[in-house]
């Protein structure tokens, strides 16, 4: 590293155009993701126990101190959270986000949000099952008819890297309710073409986003099921998966690696159990595959910043 010389007059202070100016040597500097720059992701797990009890509160999952970027952020442009209400009672949430997702793990209730820039209000009940997409705009307020648990993602992390704030809505507030997913869920797995299926998936996607196909501008959001016995070929991509278990018995779990043997399997794989409502990130660019040893179909809802990354023409999916 070497740092540029600083112009200089007589009588002149040094030239302040390039006083933080430096260079450094490639191939010491092309490849900065390491422990010490900008720090590499890692798999981490949140289980059910975090949410099963408590006050109403949002929940962060958290992992900006290891990853050294501003949080509450559980990858570079995403948080996740969860988020408890007790029956009977409201919270209000906020994000400066472009995209706000909230999938209904259990309970009842509605989200009430004011008009955003478009002209439009969301007023909406919510049940278990059901998903619902926000874009940049004020608080929603929540409020439960029964205890309820919410799974809570939005991109504040990416807006607060590049230094800038959403001011206009990209897409209209979407609701997808749980019962209409899940029939859909089952005509797909009854297919007779998806017993060759690599994954049997539903792909959530917004008519204001027709090139994208993805839940909102930034994010995807994918219903999966992995039937009993399932070992799913391992696939890749370069999006951050922040992966909910929607329901499942011991004996389900995703292996993730960052090299494959000659048969296609996950070398030397870590492998993150499931439970009902636990939460795993699985960083990009590993290989990792689902596996169902349970006895019964499982499900599981990843949300990426795959919408982002297929914008960029970045996403780079893979199947060993």
């Amino acid at each position: 590293m070497t740092q540029a010389p600083q112009a200089t007059n007589a009588g002149s202070a040094a030239c302040p155009g390039s006083a933080k100016a430096l260079v450094f040597d490639y191939r010491q500097a092309a490849n900065p993701i390491r422990h010490g720059l900008t720090e590499p992701m890692r798999e981490h797990r949140w289980g059910a126990a975090l949410h099963a009890h408590g006050p109403t509160a949002v929940l962060p999952l958290d992992l900006s101190a290891e990853l050294g970027c501003e949080g509450p952020a559980t990858s570079p442009a995403l948080s996740a959270n969860f988020i408890r209400i007790l029956a009977g009672e409201a919270i209000e949430v906020s994000a400066k986000a472009t995209s706000q997702l909230f999938y209904v793990w259990r309970g009842a209730g509605s989200c009430r949000r004011p008009a955003d820039g478009l002209g439009n209000e969301f007023n909406q009940p919510w049940n278990a099952g059901d998903l619902f997409v926000l874009p940049a705009g004020g608080p929603a307020r929540l409020e439960a008819s029964a205890e309820s648990v919410l799974y809570w993602v939005h991109d504040a992390p990416l807006l607060s890297f590049l230094g800038v704030t959403a001011t206009q809505p990209r897409f209209e507030a979407t609701h997808y309710p749980g019962p209409w997913l899940r029939q859909e869920l089952e005509t797909l797995a009854a297919d007779p073409s998806s017993a060759r299926s690599n994954r049997l998936s539903l792909l959530m996607a917004n008519r204001d986003l027709p090139a994208s196909r993805t839940v909102t501008h930034t994010l995807w959001a994918m219903l999966g099921l992995v039937p009993d016995g399932a070992v799913q070929p391992p696939h890749r991509h370069q999006s951050v998966a922040l992966d909910l278990v929607i329901d499942c018995d011991p004996g389900c779990a995703t292996l993730s690696g960052s090299e494959l043997n000659g048969d296609g399997t996950i070398r030397n794989p870590v492998r993150m159990d499931w439970e009902p409502g636990a939460a795993f990130v699985t960083p990009p660019g590993l290989w990792h595959s689902h596996v169902n040893e349970s006895g019964r179909s499982s499900m599981l809802l990843p949300i990426q910043d795959a919408g982002l990354h297929t914008y960029l023409r970045s996403l780079d999916i893979r199947f060993s």
